[in-house]
């Protein structure tokens, strides 16, 4: 009775949870969708590198997961310093205990203009954020994952559907999210044979954050060299309009939360067959 038993809890998340024993670094997870993906991760027992530009946002997500029973660290840093993303991957491998089974490529945000008057400035830094500095983490990390210990490995890469079906004022990072979901492939093609390392995208549609909310409110982020770059959506334009939501099934945007889950989901177990995907997460909405 005892021996069943115990298979029955074998089979069951509760109280381990879903990651339990698993190691993620999630980047860009001082705020948004970031930090609820490292809140998420952290209550289904992963333990969490919380990576963020933003050193204070970054602790204070950390020391909350800690304060909750989770397990996190914070190492604030610069995705686009190469010596950062070595730090990050060190640090992480030592919590860790030696080894990292998740990667979540988090960190980003947008720079618009039209084609026509979008810089050169622009142009390279939505690419190196969005695209070279994923590929040098992954590269970074790969002996923790190009490893056969019978442990899962994912690697999940934030999309957009600016992506798939582009949108206009996005050049920059309509290519930037293309080339992302191409590296995933490539990624799932290359580690997963002899290593089983799963590699996902996710792209999203129109979800509550920083980037989706209205301009006026002065959110922005600043460039390495000192730039403020304006975040959001001018009111009454785009995804800020009366009739944004018309076209998606749902009839509302997505909350960060909800965006976080399909990371959390993606993750686990429950998806351990998919892999090489662009999975859209957008409320129905298709263009």
């Amino acid at each position: 009775m005892a021996s069943r038993a115990a298979q029955i809890a074998g089979h069951l998340n509760y109280p381990r949870g879903l990651l339990a024993g698993q190691v993620a670094i999630i980047t860009g997870s001082g705020q948004g969708i970031g930090a609820e993906a490292a809140r998420l991760f952290a209550n289904e027992g992963a333990k969490v590198i919380v990576s963020d530009i933003d050193t204070a946002k970054a602790n204070e997500v950390a020391e909350n997961i800690n304060k909750t029973g989770g397990s996190a660290i914070a190492v604030p840093g610069d995705m686009l310093d190469t010596e950062y993303l070595k730090t990050l991957v060190k640090k992480a491998g030592e919590f860790g205990n030696g080894k990292i089974h998740i990667i979540v490529n988090n960190a980003g945000y947008t720079w618009d203009g039209v084609i026509h008057k979008m810089t050169d400035k622009q142009w390279d830094n939505i690419i190196a954020l969005h695209n070279t500095a994923p590929f040098k983490l992954v590269r970074e990390a790969a002996p923790f994952f190009r490893v056969t210990d019978g442990e899962p490995r994912c690697i999940i890469n934030i999309s957009s559907t600016s992506g798939v079906h582009g949108n206009a004022g996005q050049a920059n990072y309509g290519l930037a999210k293309s080339g992302i979901n191409g590296l995933t492939k490539v990624i799932a093609k290359e580690w997963g044979p002899k290593f089983g390392v799963r590699c996902n995208s996710i792209a999203y549609g129109h979800i509550l954050t920083r980037l989706t909310a209205a301009k006026e409110d002065g959110a922005f982020v600043t460039t390495p060299d000192g730039e403020k770059i304006a975040l959001g959506i001018p009111t009454g334009q785009g995804a800020k309009s009366e009739t944004a939501n018309l076209d998606i099934p749902l009839r509302r945007p997505g909350t960060a939360t909800e965006a976080a889950s399909s990371i959390l989901a993606l993750a686990s177990p429950l998806c351990s067959y998919i892999t090489g995907q662009v999975i859209m997460v957008t409320g129905g909405r298709n263009m």
